[in-house]
């Protein structure tokens, strides 16, 4: 699950990557979109992704969470869920009071919940989002450090030196570092694909109308194989993920 109260973090740009990544590494997977207003993930036509309609009226309907933890339970393979800021909050609270993460996990799934730590002037509301994730719940955490909007430290202090990490670090899984490139280069390119919802195997295959220009596809190219190394390193297939955690036990 993807969960961060920040709204234009990059909470999409990592679910899109996580389902294209698992992909590549062979793995059968279903994907949820339940954001109510930008249904970026369910955009993805070359992913297997289903669009969960939360809202009723203006309100967020909880009863329709009930829906989105059935269609977890009967899905094949892994499931990666999409969780928009306006249901942060109550998503969060369905998890707690229904101990829907120590649920799933008895039904045998392994629960992850994956949030992004950005730069700039989202650093401390993602930050919060962060320790109220590890305080509510005793479940792994993976954290994206997305630099896109500015390096994520403060008084000379990296993310690994943040109170907010230091006291929950036991808990973090692992740090994911979002490759950081050439803005006019790489940004534009990786800003382009991602508006037209396109994924990285479809754009390097040159399945795509019009086809890219090769010095765009290179940096592509470029790009998403540091963002697949970091993925690899994070082990979040289960041979790779208890080997890891066997590790830092």
């Amino acid at each position: 699950m993807i969960l961060q109260g920040k709204g234009g973090v990059g909470k999409s740009l990592a679910a899109s990557v996580l389902c294209q990544y698992l992909i590549e590494r062979g793995r059968e997977i279903t994907a949820f979109d339940t954001d109510p207003i930008n249904h970026t993930l369910a955009g993805y036509k070359d992913l297997p992704v289903k669009e969960l309609q939360l809202l009723q009226g203006d309100d967020i309907d909880r009863r329709r969470f009930d829906q989105l933890i059935e269609e977890i339970l009967t899905a094949s393979g892994d499931v990666v869920v999409d969780n928009g800021a306006a249901t942060f909050v109550p998503l969060s609270s369905y998890l707690k009071e229904n101990q829907t993460v120590d649920f799933l996990e008895s039904s045998g799934m392994r629960v992850l919940i994956h949030t992004v730590i950005t730069g700039g002037q989202g650093m401390k509301d993602t930050a919060d989002g962060l320790v109220s994730l590890a305080s509510h719940f005793t479940v792994r955490l993976v954290v994206w450090l997305n630099r896109y909007f500015g390096e994520i430290a403060t008084d000379n202090k990296t993310f690994e030196e943040f109170k907010a990490y230091k006291q929950h670090r036991d808990q973090i899984a692992a740090l994911i570092h979002v490759p950081l490139k050439s803005a006019q280069t790489f940004g534009r390119d990786l800003e382009e694909l991602f508006s037209r919802h396109q994924t990285f195997a479809a754009v390097l295959a040159g399945e795509t109308l019009p086809v890219l220009p090769v010095m765009t596809r290179q940096r592509l190219k470029i790009w998403w194989h540091e963002m697949c190394q970091e993925l690899d390193l994070a082990g979040l297939t289960d041979a790779e993920y208890a080997e890891n955690t066997e590790k830092t036990e």
